[in-house]
């Protein structure tokens, strides 16, 4: 359903590691696009992809900056033991807990775990049994 979505991040090194450490378990990888921004997503060349950069975006309005909006990302998982990898290698990579592996209520056969990036953002891994 998505093509594309992106945040700033403050430090992109910081951002790369956290991202690089949790692609893995996803199936994803980062793809180098230049020393200001990378991308997040299956592959190369490849919809849909999540961009992450420092560069201020043309259709920011004023006063916006990194890390005011904080922003929440689900990815899907291939399964719970890649939900608890996922969280793992988040915290390892400088990520913090904002949800332990688990069942999530309200949602039958949901299985989710949440950790916020170096700035802030939320980002979820979850499995659908």
């Amino acid at each position: 359903m998505l093509d594309h979505t992106g945040f700033v991040v403050i430090d992109l090194a910081k951002a790369r590691r956290f991202y690089e450490a949790i692609a893995k378990p996803l199936g994803l990888a980062t793809v180098d696009i230049g020393k200001d921004a990378f991308l997040l997503g299956r592959g190369p060349g490849q919809l849909p992809y999540l961009w992450i950069g420092i560069l201020r975006p043309s259709y920011w309005v004023e006063g916006s900056r990194a890390g005011i909006n904080q922003m929440h990302v689900a990815f899907v998982a291939a399964s719970r033991e890649a939900v608890d990898e996922f969280h793992r290698v988040a915290l390892a990579a400088g990520g913090r807990d904002n949800g332990k592996p688990g069942p999530r209520k309200g949602e039958r056969g949901y299985y989710g775990a949440f950790a916020l990036d170096p700035d802030g953002n939320n980002i979820e891994a979850c499995f659908r049994a």
